[in-house]
């Protein structure tokens, strides 16, 4: 009996001892799992005077299907979406500059048009000449303005609760003060819990160790992102994308969660009465962020598009 409750006790106490003393190891082997089961790995390629990591998975003779994530995101927001595209698809996936694993230069711009420009010397770098985009929130917005910019680049084009364009209500997020630090950006591994029930609407359960670690990964970012933030809500205050929607020319697909707080869902609207022949989906149990929230209905409904538009 003692024999028993002994190994009882051992089975019960020895994960929890290694869940409170190696937090960030378990946390790291979690995310290179999910980056397994959607058959990517991870690369880098120089773009000007910077490394740029990025996942790739998926055949490469396919065509490229480039994702861009969203402020405060980085390449593994899009790993949960990866398993339903990359026996079809060649996944490319980078971090934007400012974010993930990529560089932090101070002494750089950080506006849209800026990150647009980056994306299409990463697409240069990478002898990309054409490609699928999509993009999510900030990276959304970016993909939007490549899409007027450099259509040419595109074959096809899709918004997953983007930025940059202005809608006929305000989400709360533009409600909020605009002084202070940003509300994008955790103060603690406590405000995490706080910030990521803004961004989904129903956040997965994460144990408070992993947000441990998760702060203090990006804490050193802090300042910058807080930065990034207030360019880019400059930017959409001074130079909405709304009155340049009639001039987006490639087939596009527009993603949203009905519970969005970020971006409010009267966006859906605007783009679709501007852009000319694209598609909406708004899923109704989801808020900003539907790859991680619904992967596998996002990626159902991103496959029909792109079938339909022969790919």
């Amino acid at each position: 009996m003692r024999l028993t409750l002994l190994l009882i006790a051992l089975v019960i106490l020895v994960p929890m001892l290694v869940y409170w003393l190696f937090p960030r190891p378990i946390l790291h082997w979690v995310r290179d799992r999910l980056r397994a089961k959607g058959r990517l790995t991870l690369n880098s390629v120089r773009v000007g005077a910077h490394d740029w990591p990025y996942l790739e998975g998926g055949p490469r003779g396919a065509p490229p299907l480039v994702l861009v994530h969203g402020f405060g995101g980085d390449k593994d927001n899009w790993a949960m979406l990866a398993p339903y595209l990359t026996d079809r698809y060649h996944l490319i996936v980078p971090d934007m500059v400012g974010f993930g694993d990529n560089a932090r230069p101070d002494d750089v711009g950080y506006d849209i048009a800026a990150q647009t420009d980056r994306l299409v010397a990463f697409l240069d770098a990478m002898g990309i000449g054409q490609c699928h985009l999509v993009g999510n929130s900030m990276g959304g917005w970016i993909a939007l303005h490549a899409a007027l910019d450099h259509p040419d680049r595109l074959t096809t084009l899709t918004l997953v609760n983007n930025a940059g364009v202005r809608g006929a209500e305000p989400s709360e997020l533009e409600q909020l003060p605009r002084d202070g630090p940003s509300p994008l950006v955790a103060t603690d591994a406590r405000d995490l819990k706080r910030l990521m029930a803004f961004i989904a609407h129903k956040p997965r359960f994460i144990p408070s160790r992993f947000l441990d670690v998760v702060f203090a990964e990006r804490a050193a970012s802090s300042a910058l992102h807080d930065q990034i933030f207030w360019t880019i809500a400059a930017d959409i205050e001074e130079r909405p994308l709304n009155d340049r929607l009639a001039d987006v020319r490639v087939p596009t697909l527009i993603i949203w969660g009905r519970h969005d707080r970020l971006i409010h869902v009267s966006c859906v609207a605007e783009l679709q009465a501007g852009i000319a022949g694209s598609e909406a989906v708004i899923f109704e149990d989801a808020g900003h962020v539907p790859m991680l929230e619904k992967p596998a209905a996002t990626a159902s409904v991103l496959r029909r598009f792109l079938a339909k538009h022969g790919h």
